[in-house]
Order: C-alpha cells, then structure tokens, then sequence
C-alpha cells in the first residue's frame, strides 16, 4: 500500500499515512491530540489546519467555513482533509497551560471516616509447638485488636500475606474494606493513607489529592478532557462510541490514560508514589460516568433517556486500568437521570441542599444545563439542552476559555473588554458572550427580541459605525483586525445572538418550570447557588440583564466554584456521605421538561431578552 509523509507543526512530528486515509484518523492512530469539537462531521468550523505543502482540494464544508482568501492561504478543516500525497500541516497554537481550568473548590466541614482502613498488628510467630496458618492467627490478632468480627481476606492480599509477614518479623498493617482485608504490608504504614477525588468534565478532568487520615489537602492537579478529539459535547462523544468501530473502548482508553496521568502528576508533586494511594471518587454528568466505566452510553441520547445505572460503584482500581495501591478501590457517585449526572449529586453534598430549611436554586451552567431546586423537604431537578454557544461552539468568532479569548466586556465611556492571559483577542468565550450580549442590550445596539438594529436606526449612536455587514446579515464589530492576534476582526453576527438566545431560552425555561412544578415564586428562593467553571467566572449581571437568570435574583447570586469537585471530594473523606449520595440520588425527582405540558410556550417565552422598563 503506497505510503505518504504528513509533518505537523509546531510540533514537528512526522506520520506516516497510507493514501486516502481521512487525517482526522491519522491523527488518532498518531496519538495526537487534537480537537473535533462537532465529532469530526464538518459543522463547527473550529479544527482548521493551514496547508504549507502539498495540495489539498477544499471540500464542500471548507467553502462554507472559508472565504477565497484563506482558501488560497492553505486552510482546510482537519476533519474533511483526505491524504493523498506528503503534506506538511500548520496545527493552530494551543496547550493545556493556556486553558482556563476552574480547581478551586469550597470546603466543607464533616467527620472523616474514609472507606478503608488500616490497622496495625504484632501477630504471634508459629513455632514448632504453633503451627497456626498465617491467616489464622492474623485474623486472631485482628479480632482481639478490633473485635470478634467475620473478618475476610481478598486472593492478592492472601498470596501477599506469607512475605509480608516475615519482611517485618511478623508486624504488619492489613488494609480494612468494612471486614474485608484488601491489602498487606510490612511494618507500621498505618502513617499514610491518601486519595484522589476526580471531577470528570466534559472539557476539564480535575482531580484533588487528599490525605486520608487528616483530611487536608496536599494539591491539584488538571487537564483537558482528551476526549475533546473525538467530540466537544457528549452528543458528539455518544454518536462517537456508537457509530465508529471500537468507539467505546477508545474513549474509555483514553479517560483512563488521563487518570493514571494526573495521578501521577499528582503523588509526584506531594513527594508520594502511587503506592500510597488507596481511595479514589468520580463524579462527572452521565455520560462522562458510563465512558469512564465502560459502560454503553447510547440510549442517554434516545427516548426515554434511561441510563445503565443510576446506584453507586463501586470496584478495584485493577479492574479499570487505574494505576494505584493494589488493595485500591474505586468509588464512583450516583446518576440521577440519563442528562443528570454524579457531578450534580457532587453539588447537592456540597452545598447541602438536601438538609437545608432554605429553598435554594442550584443550576451549572454548560452546553447540558442542570438546575436543582428545593430544600430538605423536597427536591426537584432536570436538565436542558443549551447547545453548545456557552462554550463558544457555533458562534462565528467563538472559542473555548484559553489564552487569547476576550472573557469580559464592559461599557463605559467606551467599550472595553479583556482577555485570558492578557494577550491579544483571537475570539471570544462564553463569559465574554454573555458579556457583550448584555452591553449591546444596554446601549440599544439590540432590542429585546434580539435583532441587530441597523446604522439608520442607531443614527446617533456611538457604536452605529460598529455595525458591520457579514454574510449578507448585520453584525456587530468588537474587535477591529488591527487588535487582534491573528489580524481579523471580531464580531458578534446576528446568528450569534439568535444561538445565545436559544441556550439561555433553554436555560430559562428549566427555571421557570422547576419553579411552576415546585409551586412557588422567585421571591420564594433565599439563594441561587451558580456551579462549574462558566457560573464561576460568570458576570451575575450580565447573566440576569439577558434574561439567564431572572434580575429580581441577581442580589441572591453566589458562585460556588467547583461544587461538584467539593462533593467528590467529601465522599472520599466520608463514607458515610457515599452511602448518603445514593440516598440524595433517590430521594431527588427528576423532572423530563419536553413532557411538562406548556413547555413549548415557556421555552418560546424565555427566548426574548427582557424589556427594559
């Protein structure tokens, strides 16, 4: 089979390709890392290349995202280039540092009393007067040091028993599950017990390294979800798993490779090894769950919407691939629904809703918005499907939170806005969206139904000479090209406003109806509780100036960071808040918006931004 060359900058890598294999597959079989963020269908615009040798014909999906000019210049989408001959490719700058990953998260006090273990024992030497098995007479010792239990020994932790023994004259530590010994070591370890607790994200993994025994945090560690190559949103990643041979298996492969790197990373940076960790805890939305056990995420996206389980797992590290003590166990937090994760149980733990007097509203904010409402008398949930504009998807000049994202605007005396490491905007993200969206709402660049109002009707406007034409549509000049970093304008199109329209509808609307439902009034809430990255680095007044969240709450507004990171990690202190995250998954009702009977009006209702007064 004839052979081609593709050499990738800037990372000066050559591949080796057979003719007419499509690139974005190359690139998987390299291992490169490289995003698609529409699974690789054509539709997004966003994995460009730039042809530096070779020829490439543009495609049908490279003229509609490309004018003439750039087609010339060598850019095609990596997702439609087929290979037929040496090329050599310019990848767009980009690396993990440059991407804003939210880490921090609330504490929150309670006892610990984590899932394992560990115990010391002086056990009894045989002789030839005693010549007791060794697993008899060290579960004599464990019992007269515990207390007469049924107590149990794994096959590892038994084949490692006789030599664990004698490397110490016979003082050891077994590690404890409930009455189960999963692990034997030499000596007195009992000293060191850490655990990691993991907040898989659609975009970011992050995960926290706890010790077990003080309960004090000894650091972070994060990266991009390298999942993104094969899809931005969970859409993408189901239709992935489903559709392409060995879907499943790659992209569980592929969280579990991040994982068992972040751990190491991790232990590297405390001064520990893998060895000294026992416990870990996974929160993440539904499907992030299903791909990080293995588990068939289709029938999430089909009617009704039911997911394999809904209880918590728990297993061995081994049995995942995951790279920790051999006695390590895996902790993995509830679903509520098939749109309606572990990650929002990770919220409810760490806010405590459950057993709060107060009515509170939870919602984190994403391309899947989940909403909670309630207290400890009740509680309500459900999910939205906001698309993908409050990650800067399908919006023209829209990118994720890195480096060179204009993430905030303001109006002053003039419009002036700001950018992720201060550098030169290349585009805008989801907080600079909301952001702007609501400056052009209050210098009446838009009117409430959304529609970029022209130069004539702005006549006497200081922003009317912004209103540009695009496509043959109006759109609104943020950015001129002799600002930015790459040397063309930004601007916000009216295809934009009508997508930020529809996510923030969406969101709206679950708000509305959880209220409807619940039977109350927003004065009845005390407090709107804002999860996640986006509700963390989220404007409150923009987001209420455009109608995401209702204004007459914008004072009652409070970001709680990672909350869903907080909730694993208090499930990893805590066994007894395990067991009570199974318990919060039961006792929370789920709400299906589509079958809620004036769902269609609300959401149609919800679409507009608020009129001024």
């Amino acid at each position: 089979m004839e052979k081609c060359k593709v050499t990738l900058y800037p990372l000066n890598k050559d591949i080796e390709v057979a003719v007419g294999t499509p690139l974005k597959k190359a690139m998987y079989d390299a291992g490169i890392d490289f995003d698609f963020p529409c699974g690789g269908r054509g539709r997004c615009g966003k994995c460009r290349v730039r042809i530096r040798e070779g020829v490439v014909p543009p495609s049908d999906s490279d003229r509609v995202h490309f004018d003439e000019e750039e087609l010339k210049d060598g850019y095609r989408l990596a997702c439609t280039l087929t290979v037929q001959e040496d090329l050599v490719l310019e990848l767009p700058q980009k690396g993990i540092a440059g991407h804003k990953i939210l880490i921090d998260a609330a504490e929150r006090s309670m006892e610990i009393k984590p899932h394992l273990q560990k115990v010391h024992l002086e056990v009894k030497k045989p002789s030839i007067e005693d010549q007791k098995p060794d697993w008899d007479r060290l579960r004599e010792e464990l019992i007269a040091v515990k207390g007469d239990r049924d107590y149990r020994i794994t096959l590892p932790a038994l084949q490692a028993l006789p030599k664990a023994l004698r490397e110490k004259k016979f003082s050891i530590t077994a590690v404890l599950d409930n009455n189960e010994v999963t692990g034997l070591e030499a000596g007195d370890t009992t000293d060191k017990m850490l655990g990691i607790a993991f907040d898989i994200g659609t975009t970011t993994v992050v995960g926290y390294l706890i010790d077990l025994l003080t309960g004090k945090e000894l650091g972070a560690v994060s990266t991009m979800n390298p999942q993104t190559k094969y899809g931005a949103d969970v859409i993408s990643r189901i239709t992935y798993s489903s559709q392409e041979a060995g879907g499943l298996e790659r992209l569980h492969k592929t969280i579990i490779e991040a994982v068992n790197k972040l751990i190491g990373e991790a232990v590297e940076k405390a001064g520990a090894t893998r060895e000294d960790v026992y416990a870990l805890t996974f929160v993440g939305n539904s499907c992030m769950h299903h791909l990080l056990l293995g588990l068939e995420p289709r029938y999430i996206a089909l009617a009704p919407y039911v997911p394999v389980t809904g209880s918590t797992q728990e297993m061995n590290a081994a049995e995942l691939g995951i790279q920790i003590n051999p006695a390590g166990k895996v902790y993995v937090l509830p679903n509520i629904a098939g749109f309606v994760g572990a990650d929002t149980i990770g919220v409810i733990l760490a806010t405590e809703m459950d057993q709060s007097s107060e009515i509170r509203l939870a919602i984190d904010i994403g391309t899947n918005g989940e909403m909670v409402l309630g207290n400890k008398d009740r509680l309500l949930a459900c999910s939205t499907a906001a698309g993908p504009a409050f990650e800067g998807a399908q919006i023209s000049c829209g990118m994720r939170g890195t480096v060179g994202a204009i993430d905030s605007v303001r109006l002053d005396d003039d419009l002036t806005y700001t950018t992720i490491g201060d550098e030169k905007p290349i585009g805008i993200c989801g907080s600079g969206l909301i952001d702007v969206i609501s400056v052009m709402l209050e210098a009446g660049i838009i009117d409430f139904r959304g529609r970029i109002l022209s130069p004539e009707q702005l006549k006497g406007n200081s922003f009317a000479d912004r209103i540009v034409e695009h496509d043959g549509a109006r759109a609104f000049l943020l950015a001129p090209a002799a600002e930015t970093g790459h040397g063309k304008p930004i601007f916000i199109t009216q295809q934009d406003v009508r997508e930020l329209q529809l996510a923030k509808g969406a969101i709206a609307a679950g708000v509305q109806i959880l209220m409807d439902i619940y039977g109350i009034g927003f004065d009845d809430v005390d407090e709107v509780i804002l999860a996640g990255a986006f509700g963390n680095y989220l404007d409150k007044h923009s987001a209420c100036a455009i109608g995401l969240i209702p204004s007459s709450l914008e004072d009652r507004v409070r970001p709680v960071g990672n909350a869903a990171g907080t909730g694993a990690k208090v499930a990893l202190l805590s066994a007894a808040e395990y067991r009570r995250s199974a318990r919060i998954a039961s006792f929370v009702e789920y709400e299906e918006l589509a079958a809620y009977p004036k769902f269609t009006e609300i959401f149609a209702n919800s679409i507009s931004f608020p009129e001024k007064k």
